[in-house]
């Protein structure tokens, strides 16, 4: 994953973001609250195009650009040829050959505990979050500038631990450790990259549990030291200022984005 240039490579302002899975839930708050800070962005969608047109539309009301194309995350074999998208697509709409930063955020839920948990669901949550983070961003790494940023999704939940999650739990944790090495190894290249680490949040999620169960959402916010769970709001300005030139000293770390929850 490295190509050390012969001396350190400045940081790079951040114009043009790619986020997967940026149609619905976080990834849908962290376009727009990139749109509100000037940033383009390209983003994917697994299924629901008219749900990713419609975010379009709502950037390009805010003034920005944004391009919506297509990509299952857990299927590596279709990594190539999104790729050469990507690469048309900034040619088309922006004029340029490189984006500055790339959001791993596309992910699947998975409930289940560990005496219960089947084989098939471990290879698809392994096939989303590890081995698609890891071969989606080698795909990418040319059509990243130098100077660029990585941001991976992670969880609260790979810090302290809920019956039931143990399994998704261990995939973030993977991430956590895949995130240091990437700073680690992209590093010559000027590349920072980090882990956002969300807690829980009023999504469609997991079946909507925390936004839509009042006594699930109840027991979080009694958990949280702010008093309430989050929002994709809280979130996707997080995201946005990681992804600011004040944030370009910020390599190689979690950082959490849960209101303060189990402390």
């Amino acid at each position: 994953m490295n190509t050390a240039p012969k001396k350190p490579v400045p940081a790079a302002p951040v114009s043009v973001a790619l986020v997967t899975g940026g149609s619905r839930g976080l990834g849908k708050a962290m376009v727009l609250a990139l749109a509100d800070r000037g940033v383009d962005t390209l983003f994917t969608y697994k299924s629901a195009e008219a749900e990713a047109r419609a975010v379009v539309a709502a950037i390009e009301a805010k003034g920005r650009r944004a391009v919506a194309l297509r990509l299952d995350v857990g299927d590596a074999r279709s990594f190539g040829a999104f790729a050469e998208a990507v690469r048309a697509e900034l040619a088309r709409v922006w004029k340029r050959d490189r984006f500055d930063a790339l959001v791993n955020n596309a992910g699947i839920a998975g409930h289940a505990r560990l005496d219960e948990v089947t084989e098939e669901k471990l290879d698809e949550l392994f096939a989303v979050h590890v081995k698609g983070t890891v071969l989606l961003t080698q795909r990418l790494l040319p059509l990243i500038a130098d100077g660029g940023r990585v941001v991976n999704l992670s969880s609260g939940l790979a810090r302290f631990s809920m019956p039931g999650f143990g399994a998704y739990a261990a995939m973030k944790g993977a991430v956590e450790v895949l995130t240091r090495y990437m700073a680690v190894e992209l590093g010559p290249r000027g590349i920072s990259v980090n882990t956002l680490a969300p807690g829980a949040i009023e999504t469609d999620f997991g079946g909507g549990m925390v936004r839509d169960n009042p006594a699930i959402n109840a027991m979080i916010a009694g958990q949280t030291a702010l008093g309430r769970v989050g929002l994709p709001d809280d979130v996707g300005g997080a995201l946005a200022l990681l992804l600011s030139p004040d944030a370009r000293w910020i390599n190689g770390q979690r950082i959490e984005v849960a209101g303060g929850i189990n402390l």
